[in-house]
């Protein structure tokens, strides 16, 4: 293998021109910000090669990919993408034309409130979502993926054996991520996604849809907190509870608090709540009202693996809940 196939990351690991690729195409259709995709390595191949190659071979992984025309990224995104691979383009290289022609796609193409997500999996395949480019929308934080929903898919993809033909029931779903992975790589046998925000829940059928999953082995319902039935509790029947960054609002920890413990004092299944701990207070609130209904917890500490691009600077943490009486 060339030299210029090699690189060095700061702590030391080497990677070789396949891991870059795919690097810059996880990073492209999870809408990665742009500082953080693998350019330096770009730039020492242009500088020892003089040859457009790798930026061709990137562009067949990102903008001429077959998943970026079905689900294509924000067009503000690939237009800053595209002019970011063009400004580092070798100026003694012919132009490339693939890559004017991608960028003359999208240059006069209006923007729009929502745009497609897609995360690769180990399996190689891939959970498409579509969702709202802005964080807060229509008066919910639904409409985006969060950090604590990333983490909790990859702690599922290295426990696949807790949700393998189980019943699994996640709160306060979101656009998808967590459920729809594992429901494309755990085989549960029933999962059923939920939320109380009418957008959300539209967002949400329409991203299980677009991934494939169909009744009656997935479903979406309303739960609301507040107002969640014995009847429906028991007859979705989990025997998992997942919920994912709904810890956010002292306003509503209160809700969620009694809803569990009504959830694990019925049919006693597991329940994992997995938090981005952005306010320690809020966060210290609903551990301290977790213990008042009488319900335990144990930090789950296990190193997971990385599959998904996002910021790991803050703190996240899964919790595993227990009635203390079970304990």
């Amino acid at each position: 293998m060339e030299p210029s196939e090699l690189s060095r990351t700061p702590d030391g690991e080497i990677r070789n021109k396949t891991d870059i690729l795919r690097d810059f195409q996880v990073s492209f259709f999870t809408m990665s910000r742009l500082l953080s995709f693998p350019w330096t390595f770009l730039e020492k191949d242009l500088e020892s090669n003089k040859s457009s190659d790798l930026i061709s071979d990137i562009l067949k992984q990102t903008c001429l990919h077959s998943l970026c025309r079905k689900f294509p990224p924000s067009v503000r995104f690939r237009r800053l993408f595209l002019s970011e691979l063009i400004r580092r383009e070798a100026a003694d290289c012919d132009p490339l034309d693939e890559l004017y022609d991608a960028l003359a796609e999208v240059v006069g193409a209006e923007d729009t409130a929502e745009c497609y997500k897609s995360y690769l999996l180990p399996s190689g395949d891939a959970v498409s979502l579509l969702e709202n480019v802005a964080l807060i929308s229509e008066g919910t934080t639904g409409l985006v993926t969060w950090e604590a929903a990333l983490y909790l898919a990859e702690w599922a993809l290295d426990h696949r054996q807790v949700f393998t033909g189980r019943t699994v029931l996640e709160l306060g779903s979101g656009v998808g991520l967590s459920g729809i992975t594992i429901c494309r790589s755990c085989s549960p046998r029933r999962f059923v996604f939920s939320d109380c925000h009418p957008r959300v829940l539209q967002a949400l059928r329409s991203n299980v849809e677009l991934n494939g999953l169909t009744p009656p082995s997935v479903g979406v319902e309303e739960v609301d907190w507040t107002a969640a039935s014995e009847e429906q509790l028991e007859r979705i029947g989990a025997d998992v509870v997942i919920a994912a960054d709904v810890v956010y609002d002292p306003d509503i920890a209160g809700s969620l608090v009694k809803l569990l413990s009504r959830i694990l004092r019925g049919s006693s299944p597991e329940v994992f709540v997995c938090s981005t701990v952005r306010n320690q207070e809020t966060y210290g609130g609903f551990k301290q009202q977790l213990d008042q209904e009488g319900i335990s917890h144990r930090v789950i500490t296990d190193a997971v693996g990385r599959v998904f691009p996002y910021s790991r600077d803050g703190v996240i943490e899964l919790i595993q809940l227990h009635t203390t009486a079970a304990q």
